[in-house]
């Protein structure tokens, strides 16, 4: 009896492939269970962008809100069901993973040295891939005090779009600030809103990291005991909070480069002796 043939695709051979293989700085931990699709050796396969991809990330709404970066990393890593779980300490590791496998390795990096010396300089992604996955780490407990310890986790990729929405709003209030056809109680309304969305942000940061505390008494990783107690400790212990997750984030950003300054730049006129390269993976531009 001949078996019916499946309905094979006859271009499917010239469909996107895998072009590289990353590993995650998080190892696939702080991913919420079902987001990853964990990986046996640990690698991920990455695939380039669509040109579907590329018209969604030129939308500013959705690049605003986060909803395109969300659709671009999984359609490229097909390992990652739920983007908006994407731990900070990934987020960077993958979009610079994308941008290697749809445009190469080299990134031209435009410098604007002093006065009309510019400088075009090329960066290897590669080299700052290797060293994202090697460098970043994350100590997750915090020893407030003898009774007292904290556990914290990387934002989400959704709690970072929502952190930057708001500061966003927040800037705005600023500028109407500084906007001469206000009043100046207008003026007073518009800095206390500015300064209650700013207040906002900064305390919901230590609340969505916080995911554990351990105490003398007990122990709980319920999110509104937490969120009570993030509301209701004192400076002292909050500020140690912050202060350790200011820490890790500063550890964990992408360094700018030192490089010698090139002949032709000095012939130009350019005196120091070092170029600073600065890193900056703005998603509105780092795919165009």
């Amino acid at each position: 009896m001949n078996l019916p043939r499946k309905n094979i695709n006859p271009l499917t051979n010239y469909m996107r492939q895998p072009k590289i293989y990353i590993r995650l700085p998080s190892n696939g931990e702080y991913w919420p269970e079902g987001s990853l699709i964990h990986s046996e050796t640990g690698e991920y396969p990455v695939y380039s962008m669509t040109a579907k991809d590329e018209l969604l990330i030129k939308i500013p709404d959705a690049l605003l809100n986060g909803q395109a970066i969300v659709d671009v990393i999984q359609n490229c890593m097909p390992n990652i069901k739920n983007a908006w779980d994407v731990p900070s300490i990934d987020i960077d590791t993958i979009l610079i993973a994308i941008r290697i496998a749809t445009y190469g390795e080299i990134m031209n990096t435009p410098v604007n040295l002093s006065g009309d010396i510019e400088y075009d300089y090329q960066v290897d992604l590669r080299i700052v891939l290797d060293n994202l996955q090697q460098t970043i780490t994350w100590n997750h407990i915090i020893p407030v005090r003898d009774d007292l310890t904290v556990y914290v986790k990387p934002l989400t990729y959704k709690e970072i779009s929502a952190a930057s929405i708001q500061s966003f709003e927040t800037q705005k209030i600023i500028n109407m600030v500084n906007d001469n056809q206000l009043t100046e109680d207008q003026k007073v309304e518009a800095f206390q809103k500015s300064f209650a969305k700013l207040t906002e942000v900064t305390i919901g940061v230590v609340k969505n990291s916080v995911f554990r505390i351990d105490t003398d008494t007990g122990s709980t990783d319920n999110s509104v005991h937490i969120q009570e107690f993030i509301d209701n400790i004192d400076k002292d212990i909050f500020n140690i909070i912050q202060n350790h997750l200011d820490e890790l984030k500063n550890t964990n950003i992408i360094k700018p480069l030192e490089i010698e300054t090139p002949d032709e730049i000095k012939q130009q006129g350019y005196t120091k002796d070092t170029i600073t390269i600065p890193l900056i993976f703005d998603p509105s531009t780092f795919f165009v």
